[in-house]
């Protein structure tokens, strides 16, 4: 499973919007800018991030987007998602049943499950709040997110 640029950028861009939220709506540019991400591609993003409620947004001299909810209130699993779809490792998984005619016996299956498993685990147990924290521990470490 490789996570796609759409999804790593809608990672960064929802805590781009927690990292610098103060109550107004931030403009896109202005998150175009820190994270050096085309504004064209960040619209393309937040229009999923709006319909699905993950982001409020304002049009006008005021306007701009922010959280819906707070930071503790999304899992990088729910972006990541919205995004990419299944973040299954093989098709077989996609589908809550395994329609695979092999399914039963498939040697791999319980590896492919496992691997599922663990990518679930991780990405539904962390939270933009997580990563917030993580990143007010390095800043100063020339890191970016």
């Amino acid at each position: 499973m490789k996570i796609s640029t759409k999804g790593r950028y809608a990672l960064r861009l929802m805590i781009d919007l927690a990292i610098n939220n103060n109550g107004e709506y931030i403009p896109l540019k202005s998150v175009s800018e820190r994270q050096d991400i085309s504004i064209k591609y960040l619209e393309q993003i937040i229009t999923s991030l709006v319909k699905a409620g993950y982001v409020k947004g304002l049009r006008g001299s005021k306007g701009g987007y922010k959280l819906a909810k707070r930071p503790e209130d999304y899992t990088v699993g729910m972006i990541l998602r919205l995004t990419e779809g299944s973040l299954a490792p093989v098709a077989c998984l996609d589908d809550k049943t395994n329609n695979c005619e092999r399914a039963e016996e498939c040697v791999t299956l319980s590896l492919w499950q496992k691997i599922y498993d663990a990518i679930n685990n991780i990405v539904d147990n962390v939270t933009l709040a997580d990563l917030i924290l993580d990143y007010e521990n390095r800043v100063g470490n020339d890191f970016i997110i």
